[in-house]
């Protein structure tokens, strides 16, 4: 029987009223309780790590999540950790990058209303995850919500109410659970008998993002130059800048990097991706100044990738190749 330690961080999945609405206040025990046919195949232990709205998740508690499963990794054969929906795809693409090449499972489940209530989705996400983390074809960090599996980075929340609130983003879903069966879609990582993950516990979280819209000017890049040590940019359409090259955005986006910092454009659209060379305002940007460009990667991606990174090395160039290594399927070119 394998050894799952489960997680708990609060969410949704944990709240009850108080008064002045939901918030984060049931147990991993309690919690667990309320699913007891996990324990007929496998044996769980439990970890209280925080117990938060979703919405004061910040990068030091990934940092937290990381260490927790870095310090119990040899002791346990998976993990399921328990979150709210609202940050739960910054999360799973965090922790893809802070636990890299595991060859046990790191799981992330919630639900949209909590595990108390008798309509709740939350004991069904909550046995869908123990299932997928007991199987033994199971590896890395994934998102398991609504009887689907996701790959971390690909993961994104869509809808506010409907429990089928996340979709895999450009990127199939990795299997599918229904009554308790798992059907895989995609071919399975191999890894070695002895193989280790590669853990790290750096992340910077000075990253600005800018969304564009229409008449919009560029003050704003030279007012926070020194409060950010990075910029993700959501274009519109596949990519591009108002004045092209030699608009005040471009010059604006010269000045950033100039001072030692890095510029990642991207689409705010939310599938399909962004392709700067299509346009003359986007090509005209990519050629005359070294931005990155974040392709079909997810906001969450493009974001925690980048704390990542930026936590390991100040060089723009090795920002730009680590960035564009794909890690766990994030970045198809």
């Amino acid at each position: 029987m394998k050894r799952i330690l489960m997680l708990a961080t609060g969410g949704t999945i944990a709240s009850r009223e108080s008064g002045h609405g939901l918030c984060p206040a049931i147990t991993s025990e309690e919690i667990l309780c309320h699913v007891p046919e996990i324990g007929t195949f496998c044996q769980v232990d439990t970890l209280q790590l925080m117990n938060l709205d979703s919405t004061n998740i910040s990068p030091g508690h990934w940092l937290e999540m990381g260490a927790a499963i870095r310090e119990n990794y040899d002791r346990y054969d998976g993990f399921v950790i328990t979150h709210g929906t609202d940050t739960m795809a910054y999360t799973a693409a965090a922790l893809s990058y802070l636990v890299q090449n595991s060859p046990k499972p790191i799981v992330i489940t919630g639900s949209q209303k909590s595990i108390s209530l008798n309509d709740t989705d939350a004991r069904k996400n909550l046995l869908n995850s123990f299932i997928y983390a007991t199987d033994a074809d199971s590896h890395d960090v994934s998102l398991v919500f609504d009887g689907k599996v996701m790959l971390g980075t690909r993961a994104r929340k869509e809808r506010t109410k409907s429990y089928n609130a996340f979709s895999s983003v450009d990127y199939p879903e990795i299997a599918v659970i229904r009554d308790g069966r798992m059907i895989r879609y995609l071919a399975v990582r191999q890894y070695a008998r002895d193989a280790k993950p590669q853990f790290f516990d750096k992340l910077e979280a000075r990253v600005l993002l800018l969304t564009l819209i229409p008449g919009m000017n560029p003050h704003a890049l030279y007012q926070l130059k020194d409060e950010y040590r990075a910029v993700i940019c959501q274009s519109f359409g596949v990519g591009g800048l108002p004045g092209g090259g030699d608009g005040a955005f471009a010059r604006a986006i010269g000045a950033w990097i100039d001072s030692g910092r890095a510029f990642v454009m991207m689409t705010q659209v939310p599938y399909e991706g962004s392709d700067m060379a299509v346009y003359q305002v986007g090509k005209q940007v990519k050629e005359r100044y070294p931005v990155i460009e974040a392709y079909n990667m997810t906001l969450e991606a493009a974001v925690t990738k980048l704390m990542w990174i930026l936590g390991q090395t100040d060089d723009l160039e090795e920002i730009r190749q680590m960035f564009y290594t794909p890690v766990q399927n994030d970045l198809i070119r």
